[in-house]
């Protein structure tokens, strides 16, 4: 295969072992400046050069986007994409991961461990924010930070909400997040290549740090992940659509807890630390997977008027309740259903003798009005009646 590494420095580790896993294979790999792409847009051909000359599609594109190039270069991804080139990880996956703020709140939605963490913008929202998460000592994040620059940790309040302010103060984007004591120094990286942890190791900061970043000095060890560990890293991936992800995890008392889930790992510190030739692995997924580039399901399902994509929560009071889907007859409806979410667990493509249990989440394509018809009631908020005092 013609094998695209989109990368700004072909000297770099990740790069070249990409590049050394492809030629072991058999491919053909080549190195190209994301920048140097110019994009043109035009209605049924969408087209890149390349050093301002036309740039043939290759099979596969890997995508090593810089933080610093984020928005361009997940244009030039997103039009990859476009024109048909399987892309090993998706433009929309790359811009969601980077956005630290936009990440935990759609993981927030799934019953997956996060820290707790708080985003505000009035000055006097900070102290109850501090509060909320649990008090100090906080760690306070950058938005916009990558491997651990502008993470702080402010062991009192009074210093938590003084940084706050200045960093705020300067239009920075700051996210205030509970502390995990006894994590303190330390957590997992889980590197997952297609739906599969293939390497996981343990980093401890140095001396004096609570940032467990190799970039920072901090060492490393591979482990076997316990299997709450090992399900916490694929669901993450999975929610953020990422085919490959490198999946940062504090070890709390109460379990995982989801740190970030990085689109672009390095492969480095993984390799190093465990002998696992995880880009390898990239390549084998991407001989299994080349022939389905992604495809933006909503978007071509409800291309259609009058048709689109719902999620139906199953209510305990739902007749749908302990029934297979051929008894709730929604073939008939015109209704089909994609997949069943139950807890963290998914199941695709159910068949009909598959039963429906409260909690479950149907995702459903099908007519909007048939769809509605599926959604449980929505509860009436009481208002609350104003009371005066009688004066006597």
């Amino acid at each position: 295969m013609n094998i695209v590494i989109l990368s700004r420095n072909p000297k770099l580790y990740s790069t070249s072992r990409l590049v050394e896993a492809c030629k072991k294979r058999g491919h053909d790999p080549h190195v190209f400046d994301t920048l140097k792409f110019s994009i043109f847009v035009e209605g049924g051909n969408p087209t890149l050069h390349y050093n301002t000359r036309p740039f043939d599609d290759p099979d596969a594109v890997i995508p090593r986007i810089g933080a610093s190039i984020t928005m361009y270069g997940t244009a030039v991804v997103r039009q990859f994409e476009q024109m048909g080139v399987f892309c090993l990880t998706a433009s929309h996956a790359i811009t969601v991961s980077r956005d630290k703020l936009r990440s935990i709140q759609i993981m927030s939605r799934h019953r997956i461990g996060l820290p707790k963490t708080a985003f505000v913008r009035m000055k006097s929202a900070v102290l109850p924010a501090i509060t909320e998460v649990g008090g100090a000592p906080v760690v306070i994040k950058l938005l916009e930070g990558t491997q651990g620059i502008g993470v702080i940790l402010a062991d009192q309040t009074k210093i938590a909400e003084a940084i706050i302010e200045t960093l705020q103060s300067t239009r920075q984007n700051v996210l205030i997040q509970s502390f995990v004591k006894e994590s303190r120094g330390r957590d997992i990286r889980a590197f997952v290549v297609g739906g599969k942890v293939v390497a996981a190791m343990r980093r401890t900061a140095s001396d004096g740090e609570f940032r467990a970043n190799v970039h920072r000095g901090a060492s490393a060890e591979g482990i076997k992940l316990e299997p709450d560990y090992e399900h916490a890293a694929l669901q993450a991936a999975q929610i953020m659509g990422l085919r490959v992800a490198g999946v940062d995890m504090l070890e709390s008392k109460d379990g995982p807890l989801i740190l970030e889930v990085n689109s672009s790992p390095g492969l480095f510190g993984i390799e190093t630390a465990t002998g696992v030739d995880v880009a390898g692995e990239i390549v084998k997924h991407i001989e299994e997977e080349v022939l389905f580039p992604e495809v933006d399901i909503r978007q071509r399902l409800t291309l259609h008027s009058g048709y689109g994509v719902s999620e139906i929560p199953v209510t305990p009071t739902s007749p749908m309740v302990g029934k297979a889907l051929r008894q709730i007859g929604l073939r008939e409806k015109d209704i089909l259903v994609l997949s069943i979410m139950r807890g963290s667990v998914t199941l695709p493509n159910p068949r009909g003798d598959d039963q429906v249990m409260s909690g479950d989440t149907l995702v459903c394509f099908g007519k909007l009005l048939a769809l509605r018809g599926l959604l449980p009631p929505t509860p009436q908020k009481r208002v609350k009646r104003k009371t005066t005092a009688k004066t006597k």
